[in-house]
């Protein structure tokens, strides 16, 4: 049974719910092409239902 299977099987559903709100974060570490910097970036997505957006557009109304 690999890792993840194991986790899955330990956490309530409630749980894996709230996991998959979270926003997904990926982070990469790269070197400059002159070779003197270290690029770090990260990249954070949250998605949202269109009807969260309109929302916030329209300030709640």
């Amino acid at each position: 049974m690999a890792g993840g299977e194991f986790m899955a099987r330990q956490l309530s559903e409630k749980k894996l719910d709230e996991l998959n709100k979270q926003p997904i974060i990926k982070t990469a570490v790269s070197k400059s092409k002159d070779g003197k910097w270290i690029l770090h970036r990260t990249t954070i997505v949250d998605i949202k239902p269109m009807s969260y957006l309109d929302k916030v557009l329209c300030g709640g109304q």
